[in-house]
């Protein structure tokens, strides 16, 4: 199927305008799309993947509806300063002493598991996924320019963003966040390096690095790193240019982190580089709000191995998503044993109901689909077959009318997906489409061919494509162990009541189909010969 743009009315909320607004991109057909990745100097915690999911499920809609779209999504490997003081806030310092790893070490480490545990989930990679690193001269690029358009300045060698002077040129520092800098310096921490600044509410574009520090870059201010907020502005403008169509990222990164691309793309470019700026909620878990600090703390691949103190089991990595995507991602989601339970039945039902749509035999030989063409080749099979039945050309008997309309549901679906990618009613509807898919295979519904090729083709794309779902392959191995285990009880329960023949009935049955039981003081085992 194929859904041109220009067709749909995609509205996407803007959080710069606190609005939902009809989407026109720059480029009819195209999409400029720049997503804050990760800052890899621990592991991608599970708010992380919500962030990242909700920006997967994002993309994949953009690209089903026809848009051709540059995802940019970088890689934090240097200068993340917790706060502007000294260098020894950067996480990586902190991180590479507490493991006794140097800092690039650090960031392979976690580069590598942000990655796994990202392709785990089923997400789409970015096309362009660029690192801090990588463009540290463009950093220093951009910084001078700031400096010599008087919007920076340098001091002891490191050199910081003037938002006083920002603001007195009728910009607006605060207006994403909607703070005003007396706000702003009236709740500034008094940290050190604050002596430095013209203005505590001033932020680092460039920090001097102290004698200990390892990652370091020469500059014309001496050697130093860059600071947080100006690899996304210099990253983001690279390779969409300086007007691009969605800026997105987790809302804690709303201030000061996008406050402040904002004001080094006006100040750098003479306007504002991004038309919408999109913002995920956070995920809590049980009611509160995922913390180290008071244990109330999981990593993803944790939830995926069932090895944690919240949930009583493992869940597959698409009932993951199936949980998130019923929660809009602007919505904060909380998840518990019981969200994902029910999560997990609910993702079982949905993959059975496109497990029976697409048995296309299963489907038409048992269920009222009312199309002429399909009665006459049925007729066309049964006349070539001598013993066959006189076949009969009557149309079954029609049922009620049914209140499942595909072309309205179809339409439903994409007002859905058009409404700011609204997935929990997306996934609503499917269900929809599901409950009568059941009904079609125990023929309580009936639908024209057409339709139900339709339906089809459009619950897998929206299953696989948009949702990025995968299927749960069985485990062989796991149902074999579960067996096993049972007739070792059962042969033990056999020797417990001197039933020996039983017992060693069991043993040579399994050995002649090339299992082999162990006794041992451990108790029994088993191998395959």
């Amino acid at each position: 199927m194929n859904f041109k743009p220009k067709t749909l009315n995609l509205k996407i909320y803007n959080s710069l305008t606190a609005e939902k607004e009809i989407f026109k991109p720059i480029l009819e057909g195209n999409i400029g799309m720049y997503v804050c990745g990760p800052t890899v100097y621990s592991n991608v915690h599970l708010g992380n993947v919500r962030t990242f999911i909700s920006f997967d499920f994002i993309f994949r809609t953009l690209k089903f509806l026809g848009y051709k779209v540059r995802y940019v999504r970088n890689i934090t490997d240097a200068g993340h300063l917790t706060d502007d003081g000294t260098a020894e806030n950067d996480r990586f310092v902190k991180q590479s002493r507490l493991e006794k790893l140097e800092p690039m070490e650090i960031v392979q480490k976690y580069t590598v598991d942000f990655h796994k545990v990202l392709d785990v989930f089923n997400l789409l990679p970015p096309t362009i996924e660029p690192t801090a690193t990588g463009h540290i001269l463009e950093q220093i690029e951009l910084t001078q320019k700031l400096i010599n358009s008087g919007f920076a300045y340098e001091n002891g060698g490191s050199v910081y963003f003037d938002v006083e002077e920002y603001n007195k040129r009728g910009l607006n520092y605060g207006e994403l966040s909607r703070r005003n800098i007396e706000e702003l310096i009236a709740n500034t921490r008094d940290l050190d390096g604050q002596n430095e600044k013209k203005n505590p509410a001033d932020f680092a574009l460039w920090k001097k690095a102290s004698p200990e520090h390892i990652m370091r870059w020469n500059s014309p201010w001496g050697e130093g790193f860059p600071g947080w907020h100006l690899e996304c502005t210099v990253m983001s403008t690279k390779y969409l240019g300086t007007k691009f169509d969605i800026h997105g990222g987790g809302l804690d990164l709303k201030f000061p982190h996008h406050e402040c691309e904002i004001a080094q793309g006006k100040a750098g470019n003479g306007h504002e580089t991004v038309n919408y700026w999109m913002h995920a909620n956070m995920l809590t878990m049980n009611g509160q709000r995922m913390s180290k600090s008071t244990g109330n703390y999981i990593l993803p691949m944790q939830l995926l191995s069932g090895e944690n103190d919240f949930f009583e089991k493992a869940f597959h990595p698409s009932v993951v998503r199936f949980c998130f995507m019923q929660a809009h991602y602007r919505s904060v989601l909380d998840i518990s044993n019981e969200a994902m339970t029910a999560a997990e039945k609910g993702f079982q039902r949905l993959m059975e109901a496109v497990k029976i749509i697409n048995n296309e035999e299963l489907i038409i030989n048992n269920s009222r689909i009312s199309n002429l063409e399909s009665r006459i080749s049925n007729l066309e099979s049964r006349t070539s077959n001598p013993e066959s039945r006189t076949p009969n050309l009557e149309p079954r008997t029609p049922n009620l009318e049914s209140n499942f309309k595909f072309s309205d549901w179809k339409t439903k679906c994409f007002e859905a997906l058009t409404d700011d990618f609204n997935s929990p009613i997306l996934m609503a509807h499917i269900f929809e489409a599901v409950k009568f898919i059941f009904a079609l295979k125990d023929e309580k519904e009936q639908i024209s061919l057409e339709d139900f090729n339709a339906l089809k083709t459009l619950m897998n794309a929206f299953v696989y494509g948009v949702f990025g779902f995968q299927n749960i392959e069985e485990n062989n191995d796991e149902k074999l162990d579960q067996a096993m285990q049972i007739l070792i009880e059962l042969r033990n329960q056999a020797r417990k009541s001197k039933n020996f023949e039983l017992s060693d009935q069991i043993r040579d049955k399994l050995l002649e189909r090339g299992i082999e039981l162990k006794d041992g003081r451990e108790g029994t085992s088993y191998s395959l010969k």
